[in-house]
């Protein structure tokens, strides 16, 4: 039996090094590009009857998170996600506050104090032909 020498030695340890390595790293990719994230999230809401909101000027809708407001001209509503990272705004006597920075808008959603730089946005409201409100987050 032949001895093996330093060189050859450590050129096969370094290829079974390299080679395992590669192997781990193949595996961990395709286990990334194997995963399957979870349900996307709802766009869609049905509110229920629009005689349930009716002269309610503002209502909370935690679920969504949005605000609806009964006006005059009908029904409308805004997103309370801060425009700035995403955070839930909470409904303030003057408006709306962001409790993660700071951000302050109006009652209409326009920005009074940055972080955030746009206003809240404005969500669409419709009523199905059986008289629930829908509404739209897309």
């Amino acid at each position: 039996m032949s001895e093996i020498n330093r060189r050859d030695f450590l050129k096969i340890a370094t290829t079974t090094l390299l080679t395992g390595s590669g192997l781990l790293a193949l595996g961990g990719l395709l286990r990334f590009l194997d995963y399957e994230s979870g349900p996307a999230p709802r766009t869609t809401f049905d509110l229920g009857p629009a005689l349930d909101y009716a002269g309610k000027p503002q209502t909370l809708l935690a679920q969504v998170p949005a605000v609806l407001f009964d006006t005059p001209q009908g029904f409308r509503a805004l997103s309370l996600v801060c425009t700035h990272l995403g955070c839930t705004v909470e409904p303030k006597a003057d408006g709306f506050a962001c409790p993660c920075h700071g951000s302050r808008y109006d009652p209409a959603g326009a920005v009074l104090r940055g972080p955030a730089q746009k206003p809240l946005r404005p969500l669409r409201v419709e009523t199905a032909a059986n008289g629930h409100l829908i509404l739209h987050t897309d």
